[in-house]
């Protein structure tokens, strides 16, 4: 039977420890020098930094459920170095901007990694890379082009494999090339967000659960039991950006979805391979992420319903059974072998989507209101650097890290109702027609169709 919601999978199957009790939700106004709004990745990355570098500065998180109830509890568990909006930074900004940018993702992988380890954060990390694989002649073109581009930014270790080689890392069906990096890492998400959480009540991070915040202005963040002040409040809120007053077009929250499946047994992996546990995405238009999980399980994700009407979110990961049908299809196509394997846990999460598609951390010094998100799904890592980013900007740090060229980006606002249901649910309609094109006719090009959705999204 398939446990269907339940926040996620992590949760679910997490017996690590007893349930912590829940923190204690903000009862009164509250005084402090900085307000973190969001007890994800972003938030408490922020917090975790800041007090290391300010051991004195008071800082409040104030999270409306508990700690890694969005995304940071959700994800795929993909700890990479991709930054959503790197191309368009290249352009803005040149090159060797977007190289620099490049290379403080390559590092903080790294840099999660370490952290993970000193603050003695067992969250199920292997560093087997990233496998990005290719399955039709037209995938492989974009997969070429990748390869080509992550180079030209500096990634001198990443390897390019033809179809044996990536067959005999994974034995993936139709598989016809590959491109590997060594900046990757396979983590358990929420034992990761739990870990974090806990580092930072240990230097002295006071932080409230229970707690949601509705506005967020200069020096306040409003909420039903007391407004939280400080000098510098940081909106750490990604996919529920939207539930904010003021907030509804900012970030589109994009819905993406997993299935996991029953442990499968020896005999099984010695047919898959996957032995370096790499994590594991395609070159499809309408693409999946995978991983093999430390109980030796497939989890695996795509978009499936792309965007509720509204910006609505979900309340606990249900995920409709068209969605939980069609990933399984999925998963049997990428692995022949599994066709019938039980299919245990399905669930869904939100991700931030700015209108051009650009992760950005920024900071008004005007009202000390700052924020950062727009992940796109790739912020396992980039919500560590931008973490460390606003540690910078707070402090008043002129740093390698404050001139990154996504620091204080503005992106104009998503479009009204119903003109955003409609360009998303046109959007991915084209790009899932434009794989099965694809597939179906063995083209080398990429879809005409496909190319159209991205200029039409702001994506290219």
């Amino acid at each position: 039977m398939t446990i269907n919601g339940g926040i996620s999978f992590w949760y679910a199957t997490d017996h690590s420890a007893p349930a912590a009790p829940p923190r204690a939700p903000l009862t009164a106004h509250t005084t402090a020098d900085v307000v973190i709004v969001g007890g994800g990745y972003t938030g408490l990355w922020t917090a975790y930094y800041l007090k290391q570098a300010a051991p004195d500065l008071r800082v409040t998180v104030l999270e409306q459920r508990f700690c890694g109830y969005g995304a940071s509890g959700r994800n795929g568990g993909w700890l990479y170095n991709g930054i959503a909006g790197r191309d368009r930074y290249a352009a803005l900004h040149g090159p060797q901007a977007a190289r620099h940018l490049q290379q403080a993702m390559n590092a903080t992988v790294a840099e999660v990694v370490d952290v993970a380890a000193k603050e003695g954060i067992d969250a199920d990390i292997h560093r087997g890379g990233v496998l990005e694989v290719a399955r039709t002649p037209a995938q492989l073109g974009r997969l070429r082009a990748f390869h080509a581009a992550e180079l030209a930014f500096g990634e001198t270790d990443r390897e390019l494999h033809d179809a044996a080689a990536t067959r005999a890392r994974i034995d993936i069906a139709d598989a016809v090339g590959s491109s590997w990096s060594p900046h990757g890492a396979r983590i358990n998400p929420l034992k990761l967000v739990r870990g974090l959480a806990g580092a930072c009540e240990r230097l002295g991070v006071v932080i409230h659960e229970s707690t949601p915040v509705t506005q967020i202005s200069a020096g306040k963040a409003v909420t039903p039991y007391g407004t939280a002040r400080a000098p510098y409040v940081l909106r750490c809120t990604e996919g529920f950006t939207a539930a904010l007053r003021g907030q509804k077009r900012s970030w589109l929250p994009m819905n993406s979805s997993m299935i996991a499946t029953a442990p499968l047994p020896a005999e099984t992996w010695a047919q898959l391979g996957w032995s370096g546990r790499e994590v594991l995405g395609d070159m499809a238009h309408a693409y999946m992420y995978a991983q093999r999980t430390a109980d030796d399980r497939i989890a695996i994700g795509g978009r499936g319903v792309p965007y509720r009407f509204g910006s609505r979110t979900d309340h606990d990961g249900r995920t409709g059974q068209a969605t939980v049908d069609s990933l399984r299809d999925l998963l049997f196509s990428f692995f022949p072998v599994l066709a019938g394997t039980e299919i245990t846990h399905a669930w869904s999460g939100v991700l931030g989507v700015p209108r051009d598609w650009c992760a950005t951390v920024t900071l008004d010094r005007a009202t000390g209101v700052g924020w950062a998100g727009g992940y796109v799904g790739s912020g396992v890592a980039t919500s560590n650097l931008a973490g460390r980013t606003l540690r910078d900007l707070v402090l008043g740090e002129s740093t390698a890290l404050t001139g990154l060229p996504w620091v204080n980006h503005r992106v104009r606002r998503w479009e009204p109702e119903p003109l955003r249901w409609l360009g998303v649910q046109a959007l991915y309609a084209a790009y899932r027609a434009a794989d099965r094109r694809e597939a179906a006719t063995r083209t080398p090009r990429t879809a005409p169709l496909a190319r159209l959705a991205d200029r039409v999204s702001g994506r290219h």
